[in-house]
């Protein structure tokens, strides 16, 4: 560090090990990294403890990327308002202390085994992201404002998710009702009623998993949010466990433009038993879904009774099968 700067491409540590009377060094490498105009930063931690940064933002004309992993992140770093190049920001197994992501200038965000404390729920406010990824997120499910550039979107609300209804049975979440349980009813902590889904409306392709008894799609379908650019709609299970079906006749009905649509039931593949394709049929009379679905995939282990279902509501929409 006493020698002269030099700008660099890109710098990337990885540790085994940390002792806490190392932890100030590694805050000083870093710092270090971004005022020799760093563009690509990746920072590892692999062990079982967190590594604490610093609640100081960075501050950057020049990174592109920040990959992070095993780190405590705090509130001040989280805010990338003084890092206006920053594009590409990976988070892999890290505890959020902050309450909000923010960036201008991002357009990749991916956010994986992280966690945060589970009495607040994080916001993200990213106008310009392209491209999602909230995977594994233990804890309540982060709040997406508004994103209109976006164009992929990947989620899976996993068993770490505390958005969970209390009184869950066969697909009904009390939250409809005014005796629900505490989850199903308690504020969103967001400027709207919609969680994930209104944040989300404007993205090309969506893929939307959850583990069943979380209510944050459900619930979000009840603000009626119209995805008028989706064009590739991937769901599971989740989506057709309520006795009618209704979050996935909702989410067809509010995607105009939808070309294809993929429901991976009951088999997490990729090799799959049984596979049908199918597609939109027209009709005399309006079309309560789109007219431009070319393509349809069931994918499953059996077909039983609930696969019979799905295709029986399908079918409802003009959507004929074949089997391979």
């Amino acid at each position: 560090m006493l020698r002269e700067r030099t700008d660099l491409e890109s710098v990337e540590m990885k540790f085994y090990s940390c002792s806490e009377g190392e932890m100030p060094y590694v805050n000083l490498w870093i710092r270090f990294a971004v005022i020799c105009k760093v563009r690509v930063l990746t920072l590892h931690i692999l062990e079982d403890d967190y590594l604490p940064l610093d609640d100081m933002p960075l501050v950057s004309l020049h990174l592109k990327t920040l990959d992070l992993y095993g780190l405590i992140l705090q509130k001040s770093f989280l805010d990338f308002a003084s890092c206006p190049a920053l594009e590409n920001l990976k988070m892999n197994d890290c505890k959020i202390n902050g309450w909000k992501i923010s960036s201008l200038s991002l357009k990749h965000l991916s956010i994986t085994s992280c966690f945060c404390d589970p009495d607040s729920r994080l916001r993200i406010s990213t106008p310009g992201l392209v491209s999602l990824k909230l995977d594994c997120f233990v804890g309540k499910t982060p709040f997406l404002e508004n994103m209109p550039l976006l164009q992929t979107a990947c989620v899976n609300l996993g068993k770490g998710c505390k958005d969970v209804c209390l009184n869950y049975n066969s697909g009904v979440f009390c939250g409809a009702n005014k005796n629900g349980c505490g989850n199903c009813l308690s504020k969103n902590d967001g400027r709207s009623n919609s969680v994930l889904l209104g944040g989300m409306s404007s993205a090309k392709h969506l893929e939307l998993i959850s583990e069943l008894g979380k209510f944050i799609f459900t619930r979000d379908l009840n603000c009626r949010p119209t995805f008028s650019k989706l064009k590739t709609l991937l769901l599971n299970e989740y989506w057709c466990e309520a006795p009618d079906l209704g979050p996935l006749a909702c989410i067809l009905q509010n995607s105009p433009v939808l070309e294809k649509l993929t429901l991976q039931l009951f088999s997490k593949g990729p090799d799959h038993k049984v596979e049908m394709k199918g597609r939109y049929s027209p009709m005399e009379g309006p079309s309560a879904i789109s007219e431009h679905l070319n393509m349809v995939e069931v994918k499953c282990n059996v077909v039983d009774e609930k696969i019979l279902k799905v295709l029986k509501l399908l079918s409802a929409f003009n959507i004929r099968f074949g089997f391979l």
